[in-house]
């Protein structure tokens, strides 16, 4: 039985249905795009109530520092997304040559301006300036992106704050098809600080306290975990989360049969047949959704989940603004 019914994560799950039922069939495709998009409708009709309340638009600031095209495209897509839901925004571009101590003074004064209700600054940054002291200096109201030390240590103690977009993405898909966490094993192949770090707190948290986090028993794996553990590990996994930016780094020999398989990665290679280039993930997945019972695509799975939860972030920032506001 499954212990909670929620709103949306990834993959498929029916309250009776065993590792053993998935074995004959191929994959479910969990339509994280499809998801998400359900979440920017409910997102916005809730901000339409914000507003008919008498509180201002929410408004969001991007920063972007250089010209990287894969960070455009990233914040073009959220700045589309505000458009959707009804928030204002706008984006700060910076040259590569801007100094530390100049976008130090951008993000002051961002913080400072009551119009503002969220903040992002776009990384990576360039190489000169400190991404772990650029992510501390948006202020932890208003920092959407849930980078900053005092947001990833409330979720470390399971308290209430902004969690980054990506791992509550997949959480809430996990949740939106009922995939059962409880008890069971997860892998999470990756360690960054901004995904993979979260996203096992997320998946191994007790699911009682503000985070409600899924209560799963959690693995990480990462680029020093031997090949040969890796795939053991994976393949007592219930669930696999992988998030490495390494092509077809997943196999189908990996996967447990029925498991739920979650792709974050995204990278672009060269098609060998056509010469043009294709977004990929992290997992082969032509091969391992013959063995899986639920499987993102790339693109078009956790990527939409995360700008959805980008504007869900924006819209609890502000409605948190307001309420300190009034209270003081």
């Amino acid at each position: 039985m499954l212990r909670r019914s929620i709103g949306p994560f990834m993959v498929f799950a029916s309250r009776n249905y065993s590792a053993k039922s998935f074995c004959s069939n191929m994959a479910q495709i969990i339509d994280g795009k499809g998801i998400a998009q359900e979440i920017r409708t409910q997102l916005g009709q809730e901000l339409k109530q914000f507003v008919a309340a008498g509180h201002p638009v929410p408004h969001l600031t991007a920063v972007i520092v250089g010209e990287d095209p894969a960070s455009e495209k990233y914040v073009n897509n959220k700045m589309l997304a505000c458009q959707e839901v009804g928030i204002s925004s706008e984006t700060k571009r910076l040259p590569a040559s801007t100094t530390q101590e100049e976008l130090l003074q951008l993000i002051d004064e961002l913080n400072k301006d009551q119009r503002v209700t969220g903040v992002l600054v776009q990384l990576p940054v360039p190489e000169h300036i400190n991404e772990r002291t650029i992510c501390n200096a948006v202020h932890v109201d208003k920092d959407v992106d849930g980078f900053n030390e005092i947001n990833i240590g409330r979720l470390a103690l399971d308290m209430d704050g902004i969690i980054p977009a990506t791992p509550l993405g997949v959480k809430r898909l996990l949740e939106h098809v009922n995939i059962e966490t409880h008890g069971r094993n997860a892998v999470v192949v990756g360690r960054s600080k901004n995904v993979s770090l979260p996203m096992a707190i997320l998946l191994h948290a007790d699911g009682k306290y503000a985070t409600k986090a899924l209560d799963a028993t959690v693995t990480i794996c990462h680029r020093y975990t031997p090949p040969k553990e890796l795939a053991r590990y994976c393949r007592q996994a219930d669930i696999i989360v992988v998030a490495v930016g390494k092509p077809g780094l997943i196999t189908k020999d990996m996967i447990k049969p029925g498991a739920c398989v979650i792709d974050v990665g995204i990278n672009r290679i060269k098609d060998e047949k056509t010469g043009k280039f294709k977004l990929v993930g992290d997992v082969d997945f032509e091969e391992v959704r013959q063995v899986a019972g639920h499987i993102t695509p790339v693109p078009g799975g956790v990527g939409p989940m995360t700008v959805a939860m980008l504007m869900h972030n924006t819209l609890k920032a502000a409605k948190k603004q307001f309420s300190e506001s009034k209270s003081s």
